[in-house]
């Protein structure tokens, strides 16, 4: 892995909590610049990966560097960099906005007055408003606006923006869309709303039951999958085990199936069997998350 210009370098990292395997040899690089989506089912690891890059939790098994540093052990210098959102949005309840804003200054050394205040303008946030009086919306524009005031180099995001309208989830998107576009900054953005992570994404990695199953190019990774209809005269079993496949739904004569890799060997193998195409067609993001993920198709 190459540190000089990875952010987040993870190598072969695995956690148990008890008898429960977490995350099982997670290899993972984060470069300088543009967003990773982090997706996975609940409960597949994403935010115990997440605690790891933030130093909450310490690695057992392999090894986590954020700006080449181990973040357990350089807590102060790691998280200076690092701005962070969650769904839980803790922000302290007696505050006002104004409040909010000079008390969270006194933990950065970067941060940019003038910027807040423009992104609290931007946010139609209220100064004088106390934090526990704002809408679920309003708390997570107040959250986002903590998390880029002090220009981090890293944004880690997770799972920002649960339970949020479409209005506002649009807001919260456009501002990390900004973000990046404008100051180059770089986001780990872990969501299950598979839309938004297709909406903001470069690259994409995704987790289940604490493994990683795929990770590489937005782009590439739908260019590599395919949606196929099929006639198949043989076995359910049979078909299953043509090369590239990773899910099939249908039948009983036309099957709809996920497959990856060279298409070419695929087909040739349904000719083979005097399998018949019918339509063929690039895979949706959602469609490769379910196949990938749970076997299964949308």
């Amino acid at each position: 892995m190459n540190t000089e210009t990875a952010v987040i370098s993870i190598e072969k990292l695995s956690r148990k909590f008890g008898s429960k395997i977490a995350l099982q040899g997670i290899s993972l690089e984060v470069q300088r610049g543009g967003v990773l989506g982090l997706v996975g089912a609940n409960g597949a690891g994403k935010t115990t990966l997440i605690k790891h890059v933030l130093g909450l939790l310490k690695a057992k098994e392999g090894t986590v560097r954020v700006f080449g540093l181990d973040p357990v052990k350089n807590a102060v210098k790691v998280l200076s960099g690092i701005g962070y959102l969650s769904e839980d949005r803790d922000l302290p309840p007696w505050l006002s906005v104004r409040e909010l804003l000079r008390y969270s200054q006194t933990f950065y050394d970067s941060w940019d007055a003038s910027y807040a205040e423009h992104l609290r303008g931007q946010f139609q946030l209220d100064p004088g408003s106390l934090i526990r009086t704002l809408s679920k919306g309003e708390l997570a524009k107040a959250g986002l606006l903590v998390a880029l005031a002090h220009r981090p180099a890293l944004l880690v995001l997770d799972e920002p923006s649960s339970g949020l309208d479409p209005v506002v989830r649009r807001e919260l998107l456009e501002a990390i869309v900004r973000a990046v576009g404008d100051e180059g900054r770089t986001v780990l953005f872990s969501s299950h709303l598979l839309e938004e992570i297709a909406r903001v994404s470069d690259r994409v990695a995704m987790i289940a039951h604490g493994r990683l199953v795929l990770n590489g190019e937005l782009n590439e990774v739908l260019e590599s999958h395919r949606r196929m209809v099929v006639r198949w005269p043989g076995t359910l079993d049979s078909l299953k085990a043509l090369p590239g496949m990773l899910s099939v739904t249908g039948g009983p004569e036309e099957w709809s199936v996920i497959c990856n890799g060279g298409a070419e060997e695929f087909l040739a193998a349904l000719r083979n069997a005097n399998g018949v195409l019918v339509e063929d067609s690039t895979a949706t993001f959602e469609e490769v998350f379910h196949a990938r993920v749970t076997g299964k198709q949308v």
